[in-house]
């Protein structure tokens, strides 16, 4: 990964220990936004054109595609069994749709081109409507030709808010961006470069926290911080560590989990994936203590520090409970599963030798002429992404399979490359039962799950969203060039 001046090397600044705080402050359940005047409030966005400050005054500013021109997209909060309305403009030169990545919504507005609907026209509108039917952090991004639609900016947080939220002193939301810069802060025009493609992914020299280069936060001594993580990346997996703090983990993908402190205290986000912790601020006014991220150890650096005021909120951190309440998701019945296998194929350094495209077998010396490198059960989705998010040169794509509405369906993931795939089902959420044939601790429910290279994992849904649904890798640049498929609900 190409060095830059903003990402900071692990040892720019020491890490500064805090003590102990005094003062007492009441925690209060968040509530951030009124009840809405109507059942149906209509929300409108506008994905186009913009620049923005990303990195910094010594920096011009960086030409993005942006929705309303921000990166990221405005914040949609609304509360659990509202009714959402989104009027999506497109001011881009070329199509586009919304995806929202994680809800439960109805097959028709699911965002997938040629698949769940025809791709939104240079200034036309659609309008998304659906229910929110699951309280946590999501996020919505574009479907169409992703892999540079989504690198380009255009993504932002939608977060549904629990009816009793946990009571936090502060609830925020850091979308976690990554961008390859030039020397002029300008975004490098090679998406859908080869070594992309069939290595990693892009890994950009710049992350963002809400769509700039950050410093500090600033926190005070004694508070809880409800923090919603996002992974906005095309690629960069996150291996966060809040250097003097014990984060507990109590949602992940937006459904709750059993509060817990992440394994080696380090909080992993694969590309898509989301995290929400309660963070008490440990620390003594005055205090700086980095966050870290070491996923690579070897490529660590620091993101940003958490920096303390002069004031004190409390003494000690709150015993109040940070439990949150179950999402209405169906149970998986396990003694009455359909079972299936899915292999995931190709990339530098594996062993696939060829692929189906098309309905013909072809050698991987022409899938890489061709700007493919990947395949799900054997089949490569013929560079669909980079054309329309479900299409395959003028067809849609076949489901891998089909299973019969209400029925429990357990997948088993093979990962048979040398590199990490954070695999995504639409329109379900599924509970991560396996890992390598071991029992996971939590069973969580995710909608996103990351296989590291050579890794088995079992997930087990039930399939009660009727539709043909994409299920991909959510490293954009693996999807645009192969590693795409669809699962029909019939």
């Amino acid at each position: 990964m190409s060095q830059n001046p903003l990402v900071r090397p692990l040892t720019r600044r020491r890490l500064l220990l805090g003590g102990s705080a005094a003062g007492a402050a009441a925690l209060v359940p968040v509530a951030l936004r009124p009840a809405a005047a109507a059942k149906t409030p209509t929300h409108a966005l506008a994905a186009g054109p913009g620049r923005v400050r990303m990195v910094g005054d010594a920096y011009p500013e960086t030409t993005v595609w942006a929705y309303d021109g921000q990166v990221p997209g405005p914040e949609i909060r609304v509360r659990q069994g509202d009714r959402l309305r989104i009027e999506v403009t497109n001011r881009l030169a070329e199509e586009t749709t919304v995806h929202w990545h994680g809800l439960r919504v109805p097959n028709a507005m699911d965002g997938v081109p040629h698949l769940t609907q025809r791709p939104i026209g240079p200034f036309e509108t659609f309008t998304y409507e659906f229910d929110a039917l699951d309280a946590g952090t999501f996020w919505y991004h574009p479907h169409q030709r992703s892999h540079e639609q989504v690198g380009r900016g255009l993504h932002g947080a939608l977060i549904v808010e629990e009816r009793e939220p946990v009571p936090v002193d502060r609830d925020l939301c850091w979308v976690l961006g990554d961008w390859r810069l030039k020397g002029d802060a300008s975004i490098s025009n090679d998406f859908g470069a080869m070594m992309d493609i069939s290595h990693g992914g892009r890994v950009g020299n710049t992350v963002t926290v809400n769509g700039r280069v950050l410093d500090v936060v600033p926190v005070r001594a004694g508070e809880r911080v409800r923090l919603r993580l996002v992974n906005a990346a095309n690629a960069r997996i996150f291996g966060l560590r809040f250097q003097g703090h014990r984060p507990t983990v109590i949602a992940i993908d937006g459904h709750p989990v059993e509060p817990h402190e992440p394994e080696d205290g380090r909080i992993v986000l694969a590309p898509a994936m989301r995290v929400d912790l309660v963070l008490d601020m440990a620390g003594a006014p005055g205090d700086r203590s980095n966050v870290v991220d070491d996923f690579h150890p070897n490529l660590a650096y620091r993101l940003l520090d958490l920096g303390y005021g002069p004031d004190r909120l409390r003494d000690r951190p709150p015993d109040t409970p940070v439990r949150l309440p179950a999402n209405p998701v169906a149970e998986p019945d396990l003694s009455a599963a359909v079972r299936h296998e899915v292999a995931l194929g190709g990339g530098m350094m594996g062993t696939m030798a060829g692929a189906m495209v098309d309905g013909r077998m072809t050698d991987m010396r022409t899938l890489l002429r061709q700007g493919m490198a990947w395949a799900i059960n054997g089949v490569s989705a013929g560079g669909a992404d980079r054309h329309g998010g479900g299409e395959v040169s003028g067809h849609v794509m076949d489901p891998i399979f089909t299973i019969e509405r209400g029925r429990t369906c357990v997948i088993a993931m093979a990962n048979d490359t040398a590199w990490h795939h954070p695999m995504h089902l639409h329109g379900h959420t599924f509970r991560v039962l396996s890992r390598n044939g071991r029992p996971t601790r939590f069973k969580e429910w995710q909608d996103t799950v990351l296989l590291a290279p050579r890794e088995r994992v079992e997930i087990a849904f039930v399939a009660d969203n009727p539709g043909d649904w994409m299920f991909h890798c959510h490293i954009l640049e693996h999807q645009a060039a192969g590693m795409m498929s669809t699962i029909r609900v019939a």
